[in-house]
């Protein structure tokens, strides 16, 4: 024993609901009995690369291949996750976590990942919004009068937690820092279990940046615990593993497997994914990607991901669940709008045609478009979990099959990259960690392909089409350029306020680095609250 949880903050408020003694021993006793395996998995991770570095090509696991062939299912999933045909994503701010509950979707997932800026007022604000939105009692009045509450009809709540590479460095045991993981996972399931199974739903959580099946069985592992503790009935908490790695794609059966009695199902998680095959194949120059808008989920290693994820789900009895829709819809202008949902309506088609079972949106304004579409393929069936894609053949060459017919990469796109990722950088460390740029929702995600591509193409020295090569030099000009465009539009003072020089220094350490940051929050968290 490592002795009581240290608080290493100043009361925030609704910390003192939160932060009660019996809920910080539950959070003790899942880090005295989890945390040492989680570092264990988090050194596997950084070997794996090394070895990836060297040359190893990732592939089907041998040894586990008796639990890909063997006939199996998941549990079945609860009566209010049969039916997801459309799900909204989004931070737990109150605003957000009431308009998505009322937004006529039929989930809610609420982010403590990519889309949530982790300072301490944002993760214990959420935890406080989602127990008042649990018993059905959370409003909102803000500084210009508008009220905003619950309604009747509220969809399906989910929480995803932060991943297992993270910590949070406000609750210390033993000196150390908790895993992030388990603490946004352990605080709501130890305030919300009981309440939601009594409301006639139960605790349901989306796990993010899995890599493989070893680290799906400790989070396997933590529900036994954490229901045994609490006296809740074993396989009352439901899952869903968002495949956003590429290293997940080859042990998707494994995946569930581990799972089994707590799996509804897989997500493809798109922007995650593209991000982990430039993570992972970084040393790796046929792997180097063209500019991010042209690494559409057409291309070969993207619609044999999604194809065998479909297949791997339906065989197993689980959701297979469809990606983002980012768009964010213009109040202004009306030829924009109609450009990109043209666009949201061929991916959604796309993504039902391929048997996907529900998608996910950014935004409420998209909840009926996605909707028509997934009900014109479904009619009254929750889902198309029996279409059983029998004519899927995906083998590993088509997982890692990085070619882009016509791909390039150009000055534009260096130049949004460079763009796109200051400005999320920016609204990250002031607090808000999903942001609307150009009509498109940036989360971490989508800030890490921006990042991430930088490095790939100052790393292997790429030219662009116009004959100028991708040096840090390069890459400074056009910061300093975007900088400044910034500084004028905003003006000096919002543009201090907004953080901007420091998401450049933030930036530039990440991209002109000799070796590859994992993540970008990492180092970033540093610079929070």
């Amino acid at each position: 024993m490592n002795g009581p949880i240290e608080v290493v903050s100043a009361p925030r408020p609704g910390s003192d609901q939160i932060l009660t003694e019996d809920a910080l021993r539950f959070l003790a006793g899942l880090e005295e009995t989890f945390g040492a395996r989680r570092l264990d998995l988090m050194a596997a991770r950084t070997l794996r690369q090394l070895r990836i570095d060297n040359g190893e090509i990732p592939s089907f696991l041998a040894e586990t291949s008796p639990i890909r062939t063997a006939d199996w299912k998941v549990s079945t999933p609860p009566d209010d996750l049969a039916d997801r045909r459309v799900e909204i994503t989004g931070p737990v701010d109150a605003k957000m976590v009431i308009n998505a509950l009322n937004s006529g979707a039929n989930v809610f997932m609420a982010d403590f990942e990519d889309s949530a800026s982790p300072t301490w007022d944002v993760m214990v604000g959420g935890q406080v919004n989602l127990v008042d939105a649990v018993r059905h009692r959370l409003e909102l009045t803000t500084n210009d009068e508008k009220h905003y509450e619950l309604g009747a009809d509220l969809a399906t709540l989910m929480v995803r937690p932060r991943g297992w590479h993270l910590t949070e460095r406000h609750l210390r045991l033993g000196g150390l820092p908790l895993s992030a993981s388990l603490v946004d996972f352990g605080l709501f399931f130890f305030h919300n279990a009981a309440e939601l199974i009594k409301r006639g739903s139960g605790p349901y959580f989306y796990l993010p940046k899995l890599e493989g099946h070893i680290e799906a069985r400790l989070w396997n592992d933590v529900f036994i615990y954490a229901q045994a503790e609490l006296g809740i009935p074993h396989g009352t908490i439901k899952a869903t593993v968002l495949i956003e790695t590429v290293l997940a794609a080859f042990e998707m059966d494994e995946i569930l497997y581990e799972l089994r009695d707590h799996s509804v199902g897989l997500n493809a998680g798109r922007w995650d994914y593209i991000f982990s095959i430039i993570k992972k194949f970084r040393s790796h120059p046929d792997a180097v990607l063209p500019d991010r808008v042209q690494i559409t989920m057409t291309v070969p290693f993207m619609a044999a991901y999604t194809d065998l994820l479909i297949k791997t789900c339906h065989r197993r009895g689980a959701h297979a669940m469809g990606g983002m829709a980012a768009f964010i819809p213009s109040r202004r202008d009306a030829d924009v709008n109609r450009v990109a949902m043209a666009k949201v309506r061929d991916d959604k088609e796309r993504e039902v045609a391929n048997g996907h079972d529900g998608t996910w949106v950014a935004h409420p304004d998209l909840i009926e478009l996605a909707r028509d579409v997934f009900t014109a393929k479904l009619g009254e069936r929750p889902n198309q979990i029996e279409r059983l894609r029998d004519d899927v053949e995906t083998s590993a060459g088509a997982l890692l099959d990085f070619t882009i017919d016509d791909g390039v990469i150009t000055e534009a796109g260096v130049r949004t990259n460079v763009d796109i990722a200051i400005q999320y950088l920016a609204a990250w460390l002031t607090g808000n960690g999903a942001v609307a740029i150009y009509n498109l929702m940036e989360d971490a995600a989508t800030a890490e392909i921006s990042r991430s591509q930088l490095w790939q193409w100052a790393h292997h020295g790429v030219v662009t089409v116009e004959d100028r090569k991708v040096d840090e030099a390069f890459i400074r000009e056009i910061a300093s350029e975007e900088l400044s465009r910034l500084k004028g539009e905003l003006g000096p003072d919002r543009f201090e306020d907004g953080r901007f020089d420091d998401a450049w220094t933030v930036l530039e350490q990440l991209v002109f680095a000799p070796d590859f940051e994992d993540f970008l929050t990492i180092p970033a968290y540093e610079l929070i609250d």
